[in-house]
């Protein structure tokens, strides 16, 4: 981080359209997705990420705090999404057996029907956004390249929340 008495080490022209071009991606790629879940789901990108993230998962559960951070969400972001998922009979929360001071989410069988059958489509638009555009050496490159941007973000950082 600069002081206040040092110049800032400005972006180069280069650098700078790279910044440009992933900020807009960032900006841009998350409402598309939301929008097709929307029109074809009825739910939001979020509440995907959160129904997936609980499919993969043995007896598809998982204490409320890990599926937050898996989600990157806060966690009061994340029970009001479950409360949202609860009330259509896709998820349901109950307290760890193992330490009560923890909830678990669970995708339920009507959670799970509902997920297999949006997948279809939201794979489809992932695809058609950004796997289509790119060849398969430039998709390994962007999974490099998020991979390393990735490990220099903490994951307890506030403003990522």
């Amino acid at each position: 981080m600069a002081t206040p008495t040092e110049q800032p080490h400005w972006l180069d022209k280069e650098e700078l359209e790279t910044w440009f071009a992933l900020a807009g991606v960032l900006a841009r790629l998350p409402g598309a997705l939301d929008r097709q879940l929307q029109r074809d789901a009825g739910i939001s990108h979020f509440e995907y990420q959160v129904m997936a993230a609980l499919s993969e998962t043995p007896e598809r559960t998982m204490r409320m705090s890990r599926l937050a951070m898996i989600a990157d969400g806060s966690l009061s972001r994340l029970s009001q999404v479950v409360t949202r998922l609860e009330k259509r009979g896709w998820v349901c929360r109950t307290p760890d057996p193992t330490d009560g001071r923890y909830t678990l989410a669970t995708l339920t069988d009507d959670g799970w029907d509902k997920l297999v059958a949006t997948a279809p489509g939201h794979v489809a638009e992932v695809r058609r956004l950004v796997f289509d555009p790119m060849t398969k050496a430039q998709c390994r490159q962007l999974r490099d390249i998020g991979r390393r941007i990735t490990t220099t973000i903490d994951p307890d950082d506030s403003c990522l929340r």
